[in-house]
């Protein structure tokens, strides 16, 4: 039986926007078929990148496909002459159920890559969970694409109890260009900073940058001084372009829920942190390069998750406090998170040029123990 023709072409905004919400729906979002809503605008996971594109695939009038990707220069190790290159970023593949396995899926990524190739791109990445076996088989058996790093996602829930933070420390913004020097001073080499973290800076969902240190300790010097023990980290609001909402719990996580209500109405004066409605609408935070100095830096990385709390308990709307960090990273430690909640993720790797193939072997064997620069960009 022969299958239907289709088209790919570029995502026309006011005309598609309905189709691909309505594909998205029909398509499972994320762990536990959570929903992502756009409000609105489908492209605003990739709207905030230097370059990006949405194609989408037509059958009989009707948008059976989507796919998005964006191209930025990142930093990657074994990459000569200054271990930088030019990377594509896949994400948002969806296929209408009753439109799959007819070469919907295969013909968008093919297309995406090509885009990849026009603009001088030498490497092709995505991301999933580890434990997402459909996606990770598809992209690697079908695409060619090979496993590169397996990053952490820690989660931790907002409750309106905020902490006390120790009075030791010293927690303070920093201007745009303070932080945009201290992150290429110290974090200019971590695989995967972007070479345009001013403009991430700069971004109106960019909430921040805050350093902590010990009072009494030196302080940050017009030098370029720093004290003997620092740590840094921004914060990006996810909540203005999307919202989530946890379509069906896992049962573990509903249970224990429950028990923790349970628990708190029977022992008032325990008094436990509330959990949030998970299965309302909700937004959330996003730290983004965390960074340690010295030998009681981890205190300080504590000390400026718990501030990140306290500033996103007065938010309404968001629920969640987010961070990734590299899979063998010391951060995990200091950030706090529920194990419930977080999970691992798998970024798989592809090359798309001849001189690319060159350094490919090297640079998809080798386990950086640098930490890894997740883009709140691409979240």
């Amino acid at each position: 039986m022969a299958f239907k023709k289709f088209i790919i072409r570029s995502y026309e905004g006011h005309s598609d926007r309905a189709q691909v919400e309505d594909l998205e729906r029909r398509c499972k979002v994320g762990p536990s078929e959570s929903v992502l809503d756009t409000m609105g605008d489908p492209m605003c996971r990739i709207r905030n990148s230097p370059m990006y594109i949405m194609l989408v695939a037509e059958m009989d009038n009707e948008l059976v496909g989507v796919i998005q990707g964006l191209i930025k220069m990142v930093t990657v190790h074994t990459h000569p002459p200054k271990d930088m290159a030019k990377v594509g970023y896949v994400l948002g593949l969806r296929v209408s159920p009753h439109s799959r396995r007819k070469g919907i899926g295969s013909s968008l990524v093919q297309r995406l890559e090509e885009w990849f190739t026009s603009n001088d791109v030498e490497y092709a990445y995505m991301a999933t969970e580890k434990e997402n076996h459909a996606s990770i088989n598809l992209f690697m058996e079908k695409y060619c694409y090979t496993k590169f790093r397996t990053p952490t996602i820690l989660i931790n829930p907002v409750n309106h109890h905020l902490f006390q933070i120790s009075s030791n420390i010293e927690i303070a913004m920093v201007k745009v260009e303070e932080a945009e020097s201290l992150y290429r001073r110290f974090m200019g080499s971590t695989e995967f900073f972007p070479s345009d973290i001013e403009n991430i800076l700069r971004n109106k969902l960019s909430l921040g940058t805050w350093v902590a240190y010990f009072k009494g300790d030196s302080d940050f010097g017009l030098d370029g001084q720093v004290p003997n023990s620092w740590a840094m980290l921004s914060v990006w609001n996810c909540g203005e372009i999307f919202k989530l909402r946890l379509g069906k719990a896992p049962l573990s996580c509903m249970l224990f829920t429950k028990s923790w209500s349970l628990i708190g109405r029977i022992f008032p004066c325990m008094k436990l942190p509330t959990l949030p409605n998970f299965f309302s609408p909700f937004g959330f935070y996003f730290m983004y390069g965390v960074h340690q100095e010295g030998p009681f830096s981890g205190n300080l990385v504590r000390a400026l998750c718990q501030f990140v709390h306290n500033m996103a308990s007065r938010s309404e709307q968001c629920k969640i406090i987010v961070t990734e960090i590299g899979g063998r990273d010391d951060l995990i430690h200091h950030i706090p998170h529920w194990k419930l909640l977080s999970c691992q993720d798998l970024w798989c790797i592809k090359t798309l040029n001849n001189e690319g193939t060159n350094k490919f072997h090297e640079l998809s064997n080798t386990q950086s123990s640098i930490t890894l620069f997740v883009d709140p960009r691409e979240v």
